[in-house]
């Protein structure tokens, strides 16, 4: 069984998905997806313990051997970042049986279970697969499940939402095509390592440069990167809580690591930033997502849109690191990728809590809660601590290897910025504390009551773990800083 450890997180969710789909009862769905997603999340941690003792793995699926069949390969990168989205798959659907009773209708609820299943083994295959066409494929599953599972919120909204992510999903996802036929073409390999080896030395062949472009692009959009992050807001802000929590915390993630695996691994830093100024291009997008999605989040009056915002802010971060091209910027990079996730997730999962208990999530809704629900505004605080980046948080790692990677190539206007957009951090969340402990309330007496324990639990795992990781880097900015030092050949 251990010689098919790669393969078997993407096998048990799909399996998973068609048991659920044959499930009437509502409670075997939830247990079958939850014992599925804490299942898969062992098999990430004992790859990562692979990878890490034994270097990186290689599956043949078939024993067709690359180029011919897929290749699945995991090193540092991947396994952590496997690690992040089986994680946050497995806290939330302990958060999900709950909310997800309040905001499906109970005869689709199984159905639910089935998409986000789906879009979980969707993101993990992105993750694992080594070949190109493959990726494209599993995009897909994930971003069809995706645009259903926001389609379920309770407001009418979520449809156009929906709708929306699907319209921009679409045309990401045949860019993205697009470049990998352009690869195709000149190469005739999918493999992405087999596409590095026939790459070296036609990098200035048009078609390459062609799906070089296309490629970036539909990616970024996948991602959501400043100017290409309509979609997210409405998608975040309208989805079911669940749905929006495991989103945030995983789906950009996933597409901010394929875009650094062709971006490294298939095309090469040296072509991509030194051939190409794509570093110049990125280091302009990302300040202006991390200045635009900060200043917007500070005049929402909604939570889940201001935290959606923020997330594009966030996004900024993470290709601000990429920018740098340095082994500290792309380990910043890595290393943020893992923390806003854990940031992101804990407070969805405080805004959910916030949603079942009084039906809003509005600022006014939520003026002098802090004192009657104090666990879920501590996980709110917590979490947000960690957002703007202060000691002794995860927050604070992220920003620590951004700012010193900005030094290290003498960049400090850049890493004042910075600092500065933190402030705005600090505003946007300090609205959110100050309503909640500062002001008179405005909900009726029996309605301020703190959250039930079933969602409690995985919101506080998850703001502890921003304190954990704040404090024990060593699976974060450690693995983080192996797989930098492996993407760029070496230190330097």
């Amino acid at each position: 069984m251990t010689a098919h450890l790669p393969i078997l997180p993407v096998i048990l969710p799909l399996i998973a998905a068609a048991l659920c789909l044959l499930l009437p009862w509502a409670r075997a769905a939830w247990l079958l997806a939850g014992a599925t997603t804490w299942a898969v999340f062992a098999l990430a941690a004992a790859l990562i313990h692979r990878v890490l003792d034994q270097g990186s793995l290689v599956y043949a699926l078939g024993g067709w051997p690359a180029p011919w069949g897929i290749e699945y390969r995991v090193d540092a990168l991947n396994a952590l970042v496997l690690l992040v989205v089986t994680g946050i798959g497995a806290v939330v659907m302990l958060y999900a049986r709950r909310s997800v009773e309040r905001e499906v209708p109970r005869s689709r609820i199984p159905l639910f279970y089935v998409a986000y299943l789906l879009a979980l083994a969707g993101l993990l295959g992105i993750t694992l697969t080594g070949d190109a066409f493959n990726l494209f494929v599993f995009l897909e599953i994930s971003s069809l499940a995706s645009y259903i599972l926001i389609a379920q919120g309770p407001d009418r909204r979520s449809l156009t939402a929906a709708f929306r992510y699907l319209v921009m999903g679409t045309i990401g996802a045949t860019f993205i095509l697009m470049g990998v036929g352009f690869l195709y073409m000149v190469t005739g390999t999918l493999n992405l390592y087999d596409l590095a080896a026939r790459l070296d030395g036609v990098e200035a062949n048009r078609t390459v440069r062609a799906g070089f472009a296309f490629l970036t692009v539909g990616l970024s959009l996948k991602l959501a990167l400043f100017p290409l992050h309509l979609w997210l807001p409405n998608a975040y802000a309208f989805a079911p809580n669940v749905v929006s929590a495991f989103l945030a915390a995983t789906a950009t993630k996933v597409a901010l690591y394929a875009l650094v695996r062709f971006l490294f691994t298939v095309f090469g830093a040296q072509d991509v930033f030194q051939n190409v100024p794509l570093g110049t291009v990125f280091l302009a997008l990302a300040l202006a997502a991390v200045f635009s999605g900060s200043f917007v989040a500070i005049f929402q009056d909604e939570l889940k849109r201001m935290l959606a915002y923020s997330s594009v802010a966030q996004i900024g971060y993470m290709v601000l690191g990429l920018s740098f091209a340095s082994v500290t910027g792309l380990t910043a990079t890595v290393v943020h990728l893992f923390n806003h996730a854990l940031m992101k997730g804990a407070l969805f999962l405080a805004v959910g809590c916030l949603a079942y208990r009084i039906g809003a999530t509005r600022m006014e809704a939520i003026a002098g809660l802090g004192h009657r629900m104090p666990w879920t505004f501590g996980a709110f605080a917590v979490a947000g601590v960690s957002l703007i980046g202060l000691p002794p948080t995860a927050g604070f790692i992220s920003k620590w290897y951004l700012v010193s990677g900005a030094l290290e190539l003498g960049w400090w206007p850049v890493a004042v910025l910075i600092l500065l957009a933190s402030l705005l951090a600090l505003v946007y969340i300090g609205r959110v504390l100050e309503a909640a402990y500062f002001r008179k309330p405005s909900v009726a007496e029996e309605l301020q009551a703190e959250a039930p324990v079933a969602l409690l639990a995985p919101t506080w795992l998850l703001a502890g773990a921003n304190l954990y990781f704040g404090l024990d880097t060593r699976l974060s900015a450690g693995v983080a800083g192996e797989a930098a030092r492996a993407l760029l050949g070496g230190p330097g």
